[in-house]
């Protein structure tokens, strides 16, 4: 039986073979030892524990067939937290940690640290509203989408997390509209990727496609949501919006566009580039 050593060695120059990141392998046989509450580091020149080697082996064939690594363990880490993820749901992104960091950050400085509703429009995992319940408690958390598989995963992660927010079936801002709801924060990461756009096959092939294409230009749900915002705003309140790196002018003409009194402001990610909006209303 190969040891771990040999086991990663093998399958990199396998995944190099096949024009795949080799840092899949150890990456995946780090989380299955996780999993298994093995040290890789003290086993590496050790023989592979049988049963992890079957979780692997079953494993590998789907990550050679280009499948996320993340659906293949059938979890993802974001904002420190661990969540379920499948076919049903987009992977969560690091960009979208940020989202909520901004977020955060806004709320203290705005309303500071006051009880306040926030809802998250087209929620996926619930990763962006489980991560800013268990931040800030003093949110009053709402989360919807329009994927009744999505919501049943959302409804998991958040049992798991011992998070309590509430969850609401239906497209964009409609559940919120139909139950006569307001709220202070608005937040949604929408599908923003134009449909003429290439996409990585890794995401085309696995990752659902409600989730991911925002129509021509890519502003579709943006469309929706600043159309339909006054109903479910209060007057003094946030939005927020996860957007492509090279959509900053088109979204901000947009919002003009749909509202007089709001300041708008475009901030970065950590590798510069334009990728979340923020509204204020007075």
């Amino acid at each position: 039986m190969s040891t771990y050593n040999q086991l990663i060695h093998e399958y990199r120059l396998k995944f190099k073979d096949k024009g795949l990141s080799p840092e899949l392998v150890k990456a995946f046989i780090y989380e299955l030892c996780n999993d298994h509450k093995i040290n890789l580091y003290l086993e590496m020149d050790n023989e592979v524990d049988k049963e992890l080697l079957e979780d692997f082996d079953k494993g590998i064939v789907r990550l050679l067939d280009g499948e996320p690594l993340n659906y293949v363990l059938g979890y993802s880490y974001f904002y420190g937290y661990r969540f379920i993820v499948n076919p049903d749901v987009l992977i969560p992104r690091p960009e979208t940690e940020e989202l909520v960091g901004l977020i955060l950050s806004q709320y203290d400085e705005y309303f500071k640290g006051e009880k306040i509703k926030v809802c998250d429009v087209g929620t996926g995992s619930g990763a962006i509203a489980i991560a800013l319940k268990k931040e800030e408690p003093n949110l009053d958390v709402y989360a919807s989408d329009i994927s009744a598989e999505a919501l049943e995963v959302a409804k998991i992660n958040a049992q798991n997390n011992e998070c309590d927010i509430h969850l609401l079936e239906g497209s964009m801002l409609e559940p919120y509209i139909d139950n006569d709801l307001k709220f202070d924060i608005l937040v949604s990461n929408p599908p923003y990727i134009k449909s003429v756009e290439k996409v990585d096959s890794a995401v085309l092939d696995y990752e659902p496609h409600v989730a991911l294409f925002g129509g021509e230009d890519g502003l579709k749900f943006y469309r929706e949501i600043f159309e339909n915002a006054h109903k479910i705003l209060n007057k003094k309140a946030l939005a927020f919006f996860e957007m492509g790196y090279d959509q900053k002018e088109a979204l901000s003409a947009l919002a003009r566009d749909y509202f007089n009194d709001v300041d708008i402001k475009v901030f970065k990610d950590i590798n510069g580039k334009d990728r979340m909006l923020m509204l204020k209303f007075f």
